[in-house]
Parts: C-alpha cells; structure tokens; sequence
C-alpha cells in the first residue's frame, strides 16, 4: 500500500521538535560509544557546530510542506558533515580511524533495517495490488453489522493483523471500513479510529513483524522471535481496557450495508502463502542458523520475484491487445491509453517509500555521529542509573508519544544496558504502546489522521487520553506480574 508506507512521511516532521529531546536522553550508540570514551568532544568546536547542523537539519524537516523539499535531504546532507567534523576533530587530535569504525557499524545497522523494511515493503505493496486488503474490507462493509459490531470487528482485525502486516498498514485498512460504514456519523468515526489506532499499536507490540521498534530488537539478537509471544496478554489488556470504556460511546445503530464487491487477482492466495514463508525463512536463518533475518526476507522477495516473472508471462499470453489499449488518443501526447498491463514486480519496489527509507539513513547516522561526540552520553547516566531500569523504560514509552521512538529505541538497544530479560520486554512493550497516548505518537495514528482528515484529529484522540493511559499503565503491571520470574 503505497498510501500505507507515504503516510510514515507526517510522522518523523510532526514529532521532530520531540526528537531532538530524546538526543539528551536516551543512552549513546554502542561503537559510537567506543569512539566518545576516547574522545569527548561536547565541548569542542566540532561537537558544538555538529549539533547546530543537526539543528538546522531537522528545522528544514519540519518546514518540509511550505519548502515543499523532501525530509530526507537535509538529514543526509546533515550526516554526511557530523562525520566528517567527527573525523577531523580526531585526526586534529592525533586519533584517526575510531570514527570510521562506528561509522561502518551504524550504516550494517541500517542496511539490515532497509533491506528488512524494503522485502516487507514489497511484499504488501503486492498483496494491495492483487486486491487481498480490498477484499476484506469490502467483506466488513457489505454484512450490515451495527456499528458497535464494527467497533470490535476493527479493533480485533486490527490487533490480530498488525503482527503480521505492521501497525501502520493495518490500521488505514481498518480506518477505512470505519469511515466507510461510520459515514457522517462523525462521532462513531472518531471512537472506532481511536480503538484502531489502540489495537494496531498494542497488537504489533508482541511480534518482531509488527513495528519497526519490535523488528530492532529482534535483529539485534537480545529477544528471540518465541520470546516476544510473553507480552501477548500485556498488549490484550493494553488495547481492552480503553475499548471497554470507549465501546459505550458508540451507539448501537445499524446503518445500511453497502452493497461492494470485490475479487481477488490470479495468484492472491498464492502471494500470501509466500509472505508466511518469508516471514518463517526470516525466523528460521535467525534462530537455527544464527544468521541475521534480513537474509530470509530477501530469499523470500527472491521467490516473490519469481513468481511475479510468472504473472507478467501469464499476462502477457492472456490480455489482447484490445484489452491492453482502448486505442483512444489522449489529449496530451497523442498515444493510446491503456486499460490494463501485464504485472511488474518492480512497480511495486519502486512503490515503497524511499524518501521514508532515505530519512532512516540519515537519522541513523546523525544519531550515530551525536553518539560518537559524546552527547547521547550525557544522559545515560541518568536515565539507567539514577532512574533505573524500570522506571525509565516507562519513561521511554510516555516518551515515545511525543519523540519518534524508533530513534530511541535504537539508541537504548546500541546502548544495551545491564538489564535482565525481564527489562528488554518491557521497553519493547512501552515503547510500542506508548506511542498510542497521542494521535501523534504512531506511525499509525499519524497515518490515521490523514486518512480522516478533519474527523479523527489530534484533540479528538486527546479526549480518550485517560482510557488509554489506564491501558498502558494496566498493560505494564500485568507485564511486571505475570512475568516476574523474568525479573530475577
């Protein structure tokens, strides 16, 4: 769903003024860690105009929409000249070389993130075009289930689908049923968007496929894919609890079904049947061959692309010309317009969201360089330390509704604390859920409010505040108390 992967793009500018806080927070990258140790240069001339460039960098994001210049550029331009100050304030010291070391191990950590995100990426993209989504959804509209019935419908679907296919493509899906039956019914629009955003983050919490946060941690090695499967109870309470209390705000009024239907594209079934085996390569290279899972989802786009060979040459045997050109001239150009065109694997690489993929690029290594000064250091003391391991891994997760938690969460995993099992689920889980105590604080709300543009806003969210902090608060003490063993 290229729509889906596009609405990432609102996130990281909506959140970026929070970003820059989580840099004075969160604990530093772990080479470039090595490199700061070595090193300290908060107070020198090149850490003070690298962190003015980064500054700088993220002011031209947030302006992203009147500039009309895509995020991505200023923060790779911005990368490219932290490491370079990095660099000659090293060599100025007579210590060359530690900054490429924990430049190489910054780009392996995103290169196995973009490989990983592209795979996935494509593999939904296709399962758009072959009509999977479309096809459920037009299901839930076409039954004429009363609007509290939709309410849990969208929320279950949500939380059961958004391990499989991430948070943030689930919830448009389910945000556009809920708009769909809802209508003008403004009110059911903006509880059911409310509870999808809820379900879909809670839901991705308990799975490695299911956020970006889960997939780093997963990668990294600290959580194996089975252990992830303990906080499956903790995100259930985290999503039911607010659904109990939003569920009697939706009125119990049966609209209209709408009379839709859809039908899958050759060789639907077939795609989904290699998106679970991908997902099982990715788990097995992983877990019995000790090797990184980004392997096993690029075997799998390998099959994918395959198969997508034998649908452009089944295309291209079955669609006659007359069904591939209308042979009307368009106003422009003067050439036929076509109607239909043999499927191309390749539309749907080109379909994912490059200027997102880039923006990881950069952030990555800003956050690495910023990481290599010394400034990232400043708060790991505090908070692992001072705060301790609990009390900031709820930190994260409130932090995590207002700074883009994949920064973070990539900046506590290179940091990797002396913290038990126990400590490592938890952060996973806060930092999952927390995002859904603000509209902004998701990739899927964000997305969300794009698609109910003017409905379901940021203060309407607001009002639910209170049901979804009873939720994650519930969600962490059942964590805290079913796996307390994993504390010890």
């Amino acid at each position: 769903m290229h729509r889906a992967f596009s609405q990432i793009a609102l996130l990281e500018k909506s959140r970026a003024l929070g970003m820059l806080l989580a840099l004075f927070i969160a604990p530093e990258l772990s080479f470039a860690a090595e490199a700061s140790e070595s090193l300290d240069l908060t107070q020198h001339w090149a850490g003070y105009s690298a962190l003015f460039i980064f500054v700088m960098a993220y002011g031209i994001v947030i302006l992203e929409e009147r500039l009309h210049l895509r995020k991505s550029k200023p923060v790779i331009v911005a990368a490219g000249i932290i490491w370079a100050l990095v660099a000659a304030a090293e060599v100025q010291n007579g210590t060359p070389g530690a900054a490429g070391e924990a430049l190489r191990h910054n780009l392996l950590e995103f290169v196995e993130l973009f490989l990983f995100l592209l795979a996935a990426m494509t593999y939904i993209n296709t399962m758009a075009e072959r009509r999977v989504f479309e096809v459920l959804r037009a299901w839930l509209v076409s039954q004429g289930f009363s609007l509290r019935t939709i309410f849990w419908l969208t929320g279950l679907l949500a939380f059961f689908i958004s391990p499989i296919a991430d948070n943030l493509t689930t919830a448009l899906l389910m945000a556009t049923v809920v708009m769909a039956v809802g209508g003008s019914n403004h009110h059911f629009v903006v509880v059911a968007c409310t509870n999808v955003v809820v379900a879909a983050n809670a839901g991705g919490a308990f799975s490695p496929f299911g956020d970006i946060t889960t997939l780093m941690v997963w990668q990294k090695g600290i959580v194996e894919f089975q252990e992830f499967f303990v906080l499956f109870l903790p995100s259930v309470v985290n999503w039911l609890v607010p659904a109990a209390f939003m569920a009697f705000a939706v009125p119990k009024a049966r609209p209209p079904a709408l009379d839709e239907h859809v039908a899958l594209k050759n060789g639907a079934w077939i795609v989904v049947g290699l998106f679970i085996v991908t997902i099982t390569m990715a788990v097995s290279f992983h877990n019995f061959l000790h090797l990184p899972p980004v392997l096993g989802m690029m075997t799998g786009l390998g099959l994918l692309k395959f198969f997508g060979y034998y649908l452009k040459r089944r295309d291209q045997a079955t669609l006659s010309p007359l069904t591939q050109w209308d042979g009307k001239k368009v106003q422009n150009g003067g050439q036929p317009q076509p109607v239909a065109k043999p499927f191309n694997i390749f539309e749907q690489l080109e379909r994912a969201e490059w200027d997102t993929l880039m923006f990881f690029y950069g952030i990555i290594l800003c956050v690495g360089g910023l990481g290599a000064i010394g400034y990232l250091a400043l708060g790991s003391q505090f908070m692992y330390v001072d705060l301790g391991p609990t009390t900031a891994n709820i930190l994260v997760g409130i932090l995590s509704a207002i700074v883009d938690n994949i920064p973070v969460m990539f900046a506590v995993l290179s940091m990797e604390p002396d913290m038990g099992h126990g400590q490592w689920l938890l952060v996973t889980l806060t930092a999952g859920v927390g995002g859904s105590l603000l509209s902004i604080g998701s990739a899927a709300g964000v997305a969300v409010m794009g698609q109910a543009r003017g409905v379901y806003t940021f203060f309407a969210h607001l009002k639910w505040i209170w049901a979804i902090a009873l939720g994650y608060g519930a969600s962490i003490w059942v964590h805290l108390t079913l796996n307390a063993e994993l504390f010890q």
